[in-house]
């Protein structure tokens, strides 16, 4: 697929450590790197248009990046400053993780007796009406390792942050797949059905893997993930 200059479908090399920019020039150049990685990955068929069309979606939630003030992405404590999500009517999660690779490794869903199409967002969460927003200061959630997702959760609601969805845990190992490691996974307790089962991102044979866990079973290789505020073209 050809991409615009602007959206290089290559992986963005940071600049130098001797190389200083502002973090809103560093905040750009990341913002490109997700658009081209969407592009990459045809995420403009699976939505059912053109180039042109899907990146007038994306372009204008790049006035709104100086919401996302912490950078650079930081591996170590599982800190993302903003991650593009593309909600699942444009591109189903089954399609998008089929399209995440992880060390050669292709993602997969498996939530027999379930699918990612039973699970809705919880009440309380403000998901922006826009086919594309922005997720603000991603965090893996690597403190609630062996902590019950329920717990988690709770914990999450009262520091004021909010839980991921099944589409912004896809979202999040569409642009950082290596962010998924071993003893390093997290559960997804924005996204729920009428029954105790929470999603969950882990790995499976080394691949990417979005199945789900029960919310009262805590598991040391789990964590629960969140996120600051999302922000979608307009405020829904």
């Amino acid at each position: 697929m050809k991409t615009s200059p602007r959206y290089p479908a290559k992986a963005y090399v940071p600049p130098s450590p001797t190389v200083s920019l502002p973090d809103n020039a560093r905040l750009g150049l990341e913002f490109d790197r997700q658009v081209a990685t969407l592009l990459a990955k045809g995420y403009p068929k699976l939505s059912g248009l053109s180039v042109r069309a899907f990146l007038a979606l994306c372009e204008p939630l790049r006035t709104r990046l100086r919401a996302a003030t912490r950078f650079p992405p930081d591996p170590a404590t599982g800190r993302i400053p903003f991650v593009l999500v593309v909600q699942s009517r444009c591109v189903r999660p089954a399609a998008a993780m089929a399209r995440i690779r992880r060390k050669g490794r292709t993602g997969f869903v498996s939530m027999q007796p379930v699918t990612p199409g039973d699970f809705r967002p919880i009440t309380s969460l403000r998901v922006p009406r826009s086919a594309v927003y922005l997720l603000i200061d991603f965090d893996r959630g690597d403190r609630f390792r062996n902590v019950r997702p329920e717990d988690a959760l709770r914990q999450i609601t009262t520091d004021g942050r909010s839980p991921l969805t099944i589409e912004e845990g896809v979202a999040v190992l569409t642009h950082y797949p290596d962010w998924l490691i071993k003893n390093h996974c997290f559960s997804l307790p924005g996204s729920r059905r009428a029954d105790q089962r929470v999603p969950a991102l882990w790995l499976s044979q080394n691949r990417p893997k979005l199945g789900w866990c029960w919310d009262r079973n805590p598991h040391t290789w789990l964590g629960t993930a969140s996120c600051a505020r999302r922000m979608g073209v307009r405020h829904s």
